[in-house]
């Protein structure tokens, strides 16, 4: 009960808030009463003291209207003597530039000036020095010229009995050119009748086959065309792509891509020896006619000769820019060496020294060379389709004849030297008589293509057969005489890029890009 009582007197908030509202209203409309009774109490003075500032106020407007014009024309005046100074500043300073330009200008030539009369000096010393030599120059060349005179007397002379010498020389040489006709006609009998004698010996000689004559009575085994593989040998890692038979050997030598140049015993597919010394892939082989010496030409722009007894390298040849696709040893002479490269040049090498004899420049490169059989000329096939000729002494280019439409891969010389096989990139392989530079026999089968710009293509050692791998592994042998292929050989899984024929008419070796080489007989 007590609680009811305690409520009950003490006010609401709502009730609070009411009283102070109504409080506040209050005091403000009392404020207001009294604003407006000061207000009114003060207004007579308010009146008097406005009387005079309105009277006044018109004059101070027109006077402050006046010297606002006049500030702004002030400000007017000012802005336009700025522009005018800022130019007359720049126009300082590029005057002042000008002047600096100018007093630089006249110091250069006044140095010039300077070195100039330093020149003149020495030019004037070094011309009274040039007129004095001149002098002794003309006292020497009078001299001289009365020496030539007297010599020319003396020439005259010595030229005179020269040709008096010559005169009885030339008759003597005419007598002795007599006697050496006689000579000859006697050793002309004799020749024939030895000849005729060893042709009735050889007939009875029987040496694994038949022996036949050539033009040039010159001897060979008669080649067979071959059927079967008797061995297969692997060679090369990643590719052989040049083979060679050892001259009247049965020993093979390979060169391929994995540097390394390898003797092969073909009877018996045993590694003989194996030469290193090459940084590149071997392109090309070629060995000299003592089978003393391998030459091999190298990706590497250079070629590497190797003695064959000992395997040690003599020489490598350095001059190519090029890698060198392309090398032949001369068949007379064993120091003689010919190689091309793609620098669009052939060399040829002094082997016994090991330096370059003579540079042929042509404008299209050189995939394939081979020496003449008198070793005067060297035959290059080219990739714009040449077969070309060159004079060995002088450099010169003998004739050339479009061999193929495209690129001529490889070159192979018969025994004779009167014919040579030409292959190309056009799947062509043509047989040319040097003679006459006309083409005696064409060569080619469906489904036959040439595998690289490097493919070698070969003659048998009689001349009766040709052999020629294709991309796609198999080897065509063609008959000569007819065009006809007598025999395709199949045993390789890659494309066969090298065919050599041993000088004694078989075995037949072929290699791939496999690197395999197959024997074949």
């Amino acid at each position: 009960m007590v609680t009811l009582r305690i409520h009950s007197i003490m006010p609401e908030p709502e009730d609070d808030i009411v009283v102070t509202k109504e409080a506040i209203k209050q005091a403000i409309t009392a404020l207001r009463k009294r604003h407006l009774v000061e207000e009114a109490a003060h207004a007579p003075a308010f009146l008097a003291l406005a009387r005079p500032i309105l009277s006044q106020g018109s004059e101070w407007k027109t006077k402050a209207e006046n010297l606002e014009l006049e500030l702004q024309q002030c400000y007017k005046a000012q802005a336009r003597l700025s522009e005018q100074l800022v130019v007359e500043v720049a126009e300082s300073r590029e005057s002042k530039t000008l002047v600096q330009e100018k007093e630089a200008l006249i110091t250069d030539l006044e140095n010039e000036l300077a070195q100039s009369r330093e020149e003149c000096s020495r030019l004037n010393a070094l011309l009274a020095e040039k007129t004095e030599a001149l002098e002794l120059i003309m006292t020497e060349h009078n001299d001289l010229k009365i020496q030539l005179e007297a010599a020319t007397v003396r020439a005259d002379d010595l030229e005179a009995e020269n040709k008096t010498l010559i005169d009885r020389w030339m008759l003597q040489k005419m007598q002795e050119a007599e006697h050496l006709n006689e000579a000859d006609a006697t050793f002309e009998d004799m020749m024939n009748k030895m000849k005729a004698s060893s042709i009735e010996q050889l007939a009875r000689r029987q040496v694994d086959g038949v022996v036949r004559l050539r033009e040039e009575d010159e001897y060979c085994m008669e080649s067979t065309v071959p059927s079967i593989c008797k061995r297969q040998i692997s060679a090369h890692d990643g590719g052989c792509d040049v083979i060679v038979f050892e001259h009247n050997s049965t020993k093979l030598i390979s060169g391929g891509q994995d540097r390394v140049v390898n003797m092969w015993d073909t009877t018996t597919g045993a590694l003989v020896r194996t030469f290193h010394g090459c940084v590149g892939s071997v392109i090309d082989l070629s060995i000299t006619h003592d089978n003393r010496t391998i030459i091999a030409a190298s990706v590497s722009n250079n070629l590497v000769a190797w003695d064959v007894n000992s395997g040690r390298a003599r020489h490598t040849l350095t001059g190519h820019v090029e890698k060198v696709c392309a090398v032949d040893v001369s068949k007379v002479s064993s120091h003689h060496v010919v190689s091309s490269a793609y620098d669009r040049t052939i060399k040829v090498w002094d082997l016994h020294t090991g330096y370059c004899m003579k540079t042929l420049l042509f404008h299209s490169n050189c995939n394939a060379l081979s020496f003449s059989t008198d070793g005067q000329a060297i035959f290059s096939g080219h990739v714009d389709g040449c077969l070309r000729l060159w004079d060995i002494q002088t450099g010169k280019l003998l004739s050339e004849v479009a061999a193929h439409s495209l690129a001529v891969t490889s070159l192979s010389l018969s025994h004779n030297g009167n014919l040579i096989l030409t292959s190309g990139r056009d799947n062509m392989h043509n047989l040319f008589d040097m003679r006459s530079l006309e083409i005696c026999g064409t060569f080619r089968a469906n489904g036959s293509r040439v595998a690289s710009n490097w493919s070698r293509s070969c003659l048998s050692s009689d001349d009766n057969y040709i052999a020629a791998g294709s991309a796609d592994g198999s080897v065509l042998i063609w008959s000569t005489s007819n065009g006809s292929v007598v025999s395709t050989l199949k045993k390789h899984k890659g494309s066969v890029v090298c065919c050599t024929w041993s000088g004694f008419g078989k075995p037949l070796a072929t290699s791939d890009k496999n690197g395999s080489i197959c024997i074949w007989a």
